[in-house]
């Protein structure tokens, strides 16, 4: 009984979490940022940020005075909810993540007490619809349209010959204003004022690596495992140990995963800057580095040059830039295989006489069923295609990072202006100019020979259909965004991925943080953040005749606040802290500065509004750390060094990558930090939080200290593993293996992989995370499933 109430309660909590809609920023239907249009609205009675321009305006007032409407009230709302397109929100208010849709979501029901929009939602619009509406003619009625699933229909229809009652309409119409998402009320979207939400009292850290890296990523299998790679070039498998254990970052850096040091150069600005695993990596194999070349080292480094005559630049006129010469470096993306490296299992089968269970590509290790444990000595991945080379004008500024889209699919690459002071030749704002830009990339899709000729291609990859390029022919198809200086650092938010964060180093005066869209101009060199930028100091003054819909960063700082002493600054992007180990930081996007032990918190208020105030954050080491922080014991502040990067794993906890090692973020008592929420375990997020988080697991600390309490916890989880192994050998009809106490390393049930963690106690087992449904407990063994 007890496991069958586990079992209601678990995926009770899953339906929770599942069910909940996540709160957009700003964004229009054609997921670009809103934008202040040059000339008022005449028929759309929109101010400020807004979605349309004059030419969709006039096409909304066309569309309107063809629909005929005799009914004065009834052409009222009908124009409303024409002009919602024109809406900041409008994005949401479609849905368009989710649906095709005529008529924006119509509210028709009071909003929920912790909801982002204002009181104004109350307003059952829906009903007040159909009330002016549903016995008048309409001529292409735009709900007909979304009835009869987007087809084209010219004929003149009343709603109530397509729906019975109010309730029918509002079923396919309406929708509640909750938590994470917004309806039309009639007019513009608008979000309760601020709230008062205090800041976390700091982070508390815990050191538990010495070495040095400039990439984190969680692997794709949901394990405790990830890839870490150094700027020179090599790429490591580590496990990370459970918070509290008291161990450090399991890793053997005499052996690493990928070593492309031959390959790579290194320098200040240079080296190994991004990897990324294929979204089907599990099924594929297929993972990614972007790295810099130098093409009198290495054959292989060979492409075209940034610098060139379609931008109306010159190689040949450019100086030679840290002894280097024009376009002598390369930024290179290569895509790489571990499915090719992989053993022949079936000659391993044949001449040792046994079964072979299971190959873990990844920590070289096979296990077969005698027990015997057959290593590889050498893993090596292959390179099998090179998706993009592209000569570097200068060796500074070159963004390098690598990120797939969550949703998508697509790469995502993140280029800088190319170096330079002031960004010389404007590549930022060059539209025909792959420097200062991000692109998006398909690599799934092997290019024709007329794509390639066409679209004048780089490398080996496609171009995704709705890149902005599609609408603005004088962009390069490859970009998604432009006016960048020096992407360092970006991610997609876990639980709302339109929320695309990018760090951009600044020049002289400010670091940046921007929400980037498809098709956004984020300034540069027009601007460095929200100043205008002054090239009076400069070899050349701003020639940017043309006026940009520059977009201004969510967050940031100027130098002059920061690091006098040092007398520079250079931002460090990170993520939105998703984690439960510290509910106080739950929502809050952090960042870095590469010269500084200062993180700052950001924290969107209201929800959904795109707007940010931030805090800087006291930063103390846990005294209980496995690795001591600093080399004096008595100082609370931890000597990081430079701060290069953050890292997420799988269960979403944050890890600061710095020149004296890698840190995580831990709970904020182990640093007497006061946190009212560090001991809470129901499903309500954290007091203005934007999403409801996971539940947080037994591992923070609970303790079955009564002997009988601990029998029943041992008969209960005797009678749940039970009937998982049973359901196993019904479904899969597995071979069980016993277990390998010399190695304790892997055991399978065919298809299903278990990693032997440890041989804990059952009680250790329990305390560090049975019902988290993180670890299967068989017998006294804590298994993790990978």
């Amino acid at each position: 009984m007890a496991g069958v109430l586990t079992l209601i309660f678990i995926i009770s909590c899953l339906n929770l979490l599942l069910s909940h809609r996540c709160s957009s920023h700003p964004l229009c239907t054609n997921f670009r940022a809103p934008f202040t249009s040059e000339t008022p609205l005449s028929f759309c009675q929109y101010n400020g940020s807004v979605c349309c321009n004059a030419t969709e305006d006039l096409k909304l007032r066309n569309q309107f005075k063809s629909m005929n409407v005799s009914v004065s009230a009834c052409a009222s709302v009908l124009k409303s909810i024409l002009c919602s397109r024109c809406d900041q929100f409008s994005a949401e208010l479609y849905r368009i993540d989710s649906a095709q849709r005529t008529v924006p979501v119509l509210c028709n029901s009071s909003i929920s007490t912790s909801s982002s929009q204002s009181q104004q939602a109350k307003v059952d619009y829906c009903a007040e619809v159909w009330d002016k509406c549903h016995n008048v003619s309409i001529i292409n009625s735009p709900f007909a349209l979304q009835a009869k699933g987007g087809i084209q229909i010219n004929s003149t229809s009343k709603l109530n010959e397509l729906w019975q009652s109010t309730g029918a309409f509002c079923d396919e119409f309406g929708g509640a204003s909750d938590d994470g998402a917004t309806c039309f009320t009639g007019g513009p979207v608008l979000l309760n004022s601020s709230e008062n939400i205090s800041a976390p009292s700091g982070i508390c850290l815990e050191k538990i690596g010495n070495g040095s890296y400039l990439n984190m990523v969680a692997h794709p299998d949901g394990s405790n495992r990830v890839f870490l790679s150094n700027q020179a070039g090599k790429l490591w498998l580590a496990t990370v140990p459970e918070q509290g254990s008291g161990e450090t970052l399991g890793i053997d850096e005499s052996n690493p995963f990928l070593d492309l040091t031959d390959e790579v150069h290194a320098d200040a600005a240079l080296g190994l800057l991004g990897i990324a695993f294929h979204p089907n990596f599990q099924q594929n194999g297929r993972f990614f580095a972007s790295f810099n070349c130098d093409k009198v080292r290495w054959p292989g480094c060979s492409g075209r040059c940034s610098c060139n005559s379609d931008i109306g630049c010159d190689p040949s006129k450019l100086s030679s830039d840290n002894g280097a010469q024009p376009c002598q470096y390369h930024s290179v993306i290569t895509e790489f295989t571990a499915n090719s490296t992989t053993l022949n299992l079936s000659l391993v089968k044949k001449t040792l006489l046994v079964t072979v269970i299971y190959h873990d590509i990844e920590s070289s290790f096979v296990l077969i069923q005698s027990g015997f444990r057959f290593k590889v000595t050498q893993i090596r991945p292959v390179e099998v295609r090179r998706i993009l080379t592209m000569g570097l004008p200068f060796t500074s500024q070159h963004g390098g990072q690598i990120l797939f889209g969550p949703k998508d699919g697509y790469l995502y690459f993140m280029m800088g202006d190319g170096g330079g002071s002031g960004d010389h030749y404007n590549f930022s704002q060059n539209k025909r100019s792959l420097l200062g830009k991000i692109m998006r990339l398909d690599i799934d899709t092997i290019p024709s020979a007329k794509d390639i000729s066409e679209f004048d291609l780089w490398g080996n990859y496609s171009i995704p259909k709705d890149n902005p390029f599609y609408v603005d022919h004088e962009l390069l198809p490859e970009i998604w965004a432009m006016g960048f200086r020096n992407p360092w650092r970006c991610s997609f938010d876990s639980e709302r991925p339109s929320y695309f964060l990018c760090a951009d180093v600044g020049q002289e005066q400010y670091e940046e943080v921007d929400i980037v869209t498809k098709g956004g101009n984020y300034g540069w060199r027009v601007y460095e953040g929200p100043f205008l930028y002054n090239l009076s100091n400069h070899s050349e003054a701003n020639n940017s005749s043309n006026p940009i819909n520059a977009i201004f960063p969510v967050m940031g700082y100027n130098h002059s606040s920061l690091n006098k002493a040092e007398g520079s600054a250079s931002i460090s992007g990170g993520y939105f802290y998703r984690s439960m180990t510290d509910p106080c930081l739950y929502g809050r996007y952090l960042y870095a500065d590469l010269y500084a032990d200062v993180i700052w918190a950001g924290f969107e208020n209201p929800k959904g509004s795109g707007n940010f105030t931030t805090d800087q954050l006291a930063v103390k080491c846990a005294q209980d750390s496995p690795i001591q922080c600093n080399a004096e014991p008595e100082l609370t502040s931890p000597a990081l060094g430079f701060i290069f990067s953050f890292g997420q794993e799988n269960k979403k906890d944050i890890f600061i990558l710095t020149s004296n090692g890698v840190y995580r973020i831990v709970r904020p008592s182990r640093c007497n930090y006061t946190c009212s929420r560090e001991n809470v375990t129901d499903f309500t997020a954290p007091p203005g939080s934007d999403v409801d988080p996971p539940s947080s697991s037994p591992s923070s600390g609970t303790k079955f200290s009564s002997p009988l309490t601990l029998q029943i916890l041992r008969v209960r989880i005797a009678v749940d593993v039970a009937r998982g192994l049973e359901y196993l050998h019904e479904k899969i009809q597995p071979s069980i293996i016993h277990r390998d106490n010399r190695s304790s390393n892997v055991l399978l049930f065919e298809d299903f992989k278990a990693k032997i963690v440890d041989f804990d106690l059952l009680n250790q087992c329990f305390r560090h995370g049975f019902l988290s449904s993180f670890y299967l407990c068989f017998g006294n063994l804590r298994l993790s499933c990978t």
